[in-house]
Formats: C-alpha cells, structure tokens, sequence
C-alpha cells in the first residue's frame, strides 16, 4: 500500500509574459506544457506596440504547487523576458466570443434584444442565422451564452483570455540596445534590471 500525497485544491491563475518576438516562441512555450504535463484553459499572443516583443496570456490549472512551477519554468526559458502572475482586481481580463444562432426572421428581434443587453454586437445576418460578436470577462460571457440557451447555437468560437495589469507601475521596458528597465510613475524609481 503506498500512500499518495493530497494535492491542493485545483485553482486557475492568469499568466502574462513579454517574449521576444521569434519564429517558435509559442511552439516552445506550449512545448514546455505539454513536456510537463501542465494544463492550458486558454493561451492568447500577439505582438506588442514594440515589434520586436509579443505578448502572451496564459490561463492554467493546477493547484499552487504546479502553479508555481509552470511560472518557474517558463521564466527560466529564453525568450521570456517577463512573466506576471496577474490577480484578479489588479488586472483587467477580456475574452472575445462569436456566435452563430439558427434565427428566422420571427426569431431575430428577441435575440437581437437579448445582445443589447449584454452589448453584444450583431455582425453577420442571413435569412436563418444570426452572427454576434461578444467582448468581456468570463462571467459575463457565461451569463450571455446561458440566455441563449433556448436557441440553436451552430457555431461558437472564443478567443481566449487577455489581459494586463491595472495602473502604470513596474511596467518592463526595453530600450534600442537591448537594456531593461521598470518604469514607474517616478522617474527616480526606474530600477534597472539588465539582462
């Protein structure tokens, strides 16, 4: 008889990273979870107002000791030039939603009704279907999508969660040579952090 360890209890938390901006990046950082075996809810990237960074929004599960390794190890990786944990009220999260709904034209006004609501907006319309595009924080999606549910929903596409901290501290910077920075709202409070 061998007596297994009690894991914690199974918790999501929201990971930002600043990445450099190669061929792969994402193949790598993705590899590391699946080499792993950590869990993915939603992973998002794009490329930053810098086009040499991209920025990367992970959502993973685990309990906090898996938590705290996934962050280990993908700040031990080399294109990762930051990794923030970004907690809930601290930070701002969005996930975008598409829906297809069966809708006839006797049908359309109270669905179109119900995206008002919710400010969904109605980008696609046909004679039997209704396309609604949906932007907001996951209860909020929930909540919409579980208003439709007397509808046929043919086709729903999420893009996943994004996010970034709230306020203007410790924001990374990289200047032209390559040197990094935090920058706070007092210029006196840039800390050097060259890598």
């Amino acid at each position: 008889f061998v007596k297994r360890k009690k894991r914690g209890a199974c918790m999501k938390r929201v990971f930002s990273l600043l990445v450099d901006n190669t061929p792969g990046v994402l193949s790598r950082i993705s590899g590391l979870f699946s080499r792993r075996g950590y869990s993915i809810d939603s992973i998002t990237a794009g490329v930053t107002a810098d086009p040499r960074f991209t920025r990367i929004t992970i959502v993973a599960s685990g309990d906090e000791l898996i938590l705290s390794q996934i962050e280990k190890q993908v700040r031990k990786l080399e294109d990762v030039i930051e990794i923030k944990v970004l907690k809930e009220g601290e930070s701002v999260y969005r996930e975008l939603i598409m829906v297809k709904i069966r809708a006839n034209a006797s049908e359309r006004a109270e669905v179109i009704s119900l995206a008002d609501i919710f400010r969904a907006k109605v980008v696609d319309v046909e004679k039997e279907s209704l396309m609604l595009e949906l932007t907001g924080n996951q209860s909020k999606l929930e909540a919409f999508l579980n208003l439709l549910d007397g509808y046929e929903i043919l086709e729903l596409a999420r893009t996943g969660i994004t996010g970034l901290s709230r306020g203007i501290r410790d924001i990374t910077c990289i200047d032209e040579n390559g040197q990094k920075w935090t920058w706070s709202p007092d210029e006196e409070n840039r800390q050097n952090t060259a890598s």
